[in-house]
């Protein structure tokens, strides 16, 4: 099972701004002519559009590997985005937080992790149930053997 382990409100400090190249990298270095940078990058602009309502969580589980997130990953959630059919969300399910899919069909609602070989919940009345934000970014870092 996939679960947040913690969360953390998103703290927007003053723009961080760090040199971006502008020329591809294709897995290796950037050439000698691209030694200087074009532009500035700040990672607070790209990866939270609603600082108030952006939250950082990790999670702990491997249900979601299939869609690229994995145990110890970071992910941003944003509260103030209304989650539609097919979003990863941060759900509230009697009492744990989950990372899942959301999937309507119909007036049916499920949680599916992924890869598919768990089952997927369908929510029902007498679950305690609440989409707890929609999640933007997964940030994880390559772990080396």
């Amino acid at each position: 099972m996939l679960k947040v382990t913690s969360s953390q409100a998103a703290e927007i400090q003053p723009p961080l701004e760090l040199p971006y190249f502008l020329a591809s990298v294709k897995a290796g270095f950037p050439t000698p002519a691209d030694d200087h940078f074009e532009q500035k990058l700040d990672l607070n602009a790209h990866l939270i559009k609603h600082p108030s309502a952006t939250f950082f969580v990790r999670v702990e589980g491997d249900a979601m590997r299939d869609a690229g997130i994995w145990s110890g990953d970071t992910l941003v959630v944003d509260r103030a985005l209304t989650a539609t059919d097919g979003n990863v969300v941060i759900a509230a399910l009697d009492g744990d937080l989950l990372v899942r899919r959301l999937r309507r069909v119909g007036k049916r609602t499920f949680l599916e992790p992924e890869p598919n070989e768990g089952e997927a919940i369908e929510i029902t009345q007498a679950m305690d149930f609440e989409v707890w934000g929609v999640v933007t970014f997964v940030i994880h870092a390559l772990h080396t053997p």
